[in-house]
């Protein structure tokens, strides 16, 4: 070979036109809802707590004497969840008792069909 290699032609990539126009609608949709999720997804003391309320509605006193957080560290993860629509809570006399709504529930799911745990 003399180094002018010829290469060889290759054809275009072409897209229908309505593809290009969804992957464009796709690229502008507003994703801020699910990069929040996300970012509440991404602390492991949130999955634990999820993954703990997934067993059984529990106590912040619960998961303080079953953890080495404090009760103002749970409170704020929890708070976290909760805005995200992710756990719910109730209150039984002097108890704030928390649990999976439908979406944690559905979600965790979801994690483990995807990661096969």
């Amino acid at each position: 070979m003399n180094g002018k290699e010829k290469h060889p032609e290759h054809e275009p990539y072409i897209l229908p036109d309505i593809t290009l126009q969804k992957v464009h609608e796709a690229m502008q949709e507003d994703v801020t809802g699910l990069v929040e999720l996300f970012k509440v997804l991404s602390d492991p003391v949130r999955i634990h707590i999820l993954k703990a309320l997934e067993v059984q509605e529990l106590c912040v006193c619960v998961l303080v004497e079953i953890t080495d957080y404090k009760h103002s560290a749970l409170s704020y993860h929890l708070k976290l969840l909760k805005e995200e629509g992710l756990v719910e809570s109730t209150r039984n006399k002097n108890f704030q008792i928390y649990c999976l709504t439908d979406l944690g529930r559905s979600l965790l799911k979801a994690i483990k069909r995807a990661f096969d745990q």
